[in-house]
């Protein structure tokens, strides 16, 4: 996994710098960064949503009249929380990395523009708080630490509206995973009797908050 993230760092900053030494006046630079709130929509548990964080570069170029492209990473911390059969819910949390390639409709040239696109998202095992590993999951007699091996490999829709200057800009943005997060437990016959003979469903979706300067 570190392999991997840090291959597609390599390849993102390098794109990055191509497009920026070929086009410096249609190409630019930006480092974001902001909150998130994220909800797991799941039939099997009962999902509470938390606030996260996330940050990272992006390039933004001309592409046609008044439509741009955006390409780049984030990486990423959601958090989220499950009923348990205790008196306090678990506290989960899923970290890794995003790359993007967004395509961008310029409202008001340089001002605000509606951005769209597919990410494709990459992360490791979930982490649980460490006072809720012995706890069971609301309804199943899961174990908190039982559904932390979630899909490695998963896609995301993103929309999202961005507005400012040049320099500066807000981002307001949604993501919502299309792939089954827990589909990597569905393959452990243990887990679904623990889940009273269920398949495991979930989506993530996010909501983020950003600024970002562009270079």
């Amino acid at each position: 996994m570190k392999k991997l993230f840090i291959s597609l760092v390599l390849i993102v900053f390098s794109s990055m710098a191509i497009a920026q030494y070929n086009n410096r006046d249609g190409n630019r630079i930006g480092i974001s960064g902001g909150v998130s709130q994220c909800t797991l929509f799941t039939s099997n548990f009962t999902a509470k949503s938390a606030n996260g964080y996330a940050g990272g570069l992006s390039v933004r170029g001309n592409y046609y009249n008044n439509w741009s492209m955006i390409y780049g990473m984030q990486f990423f911390v959601n958090n989220f929380s499950l009923e348990s059969n205790f008196k306090n819910d678990i506290n989960y949390s899923l970290s890794g990395v995003q790359v993007r390639l967004l395509m961008s409709y310029n409202i008001i040239q340089d001002h605000i523009s509606v951005d769209f696109g597919p990410v494709l998202q990459i992360n490791g095992k979930m982490a649980v708080n460490g006072g809720d590993e012995n706890k069971t999951i609301g309804g199943t007699l899961l174990k908190a630490t039982d559904i932390v091996d979630v899909s490695k490999i998963n896609g995301n829709a993103y929309i999202g509206i961005s507005a400012g200057g040049k320099v500066v800009r807000a981002l307001v943005f949604y993501q919502y995973g299309f792939t089954n997060v827990f589909g990597n437990l569905n393959h452990q016959d243990n887990l679904s009797l623990l889940n009273g003979n269920k398949s495991f469903k979930g989506n993530i979706g996010s909501i983020n908050g950003q600024l970002i300067i562009n270079l």
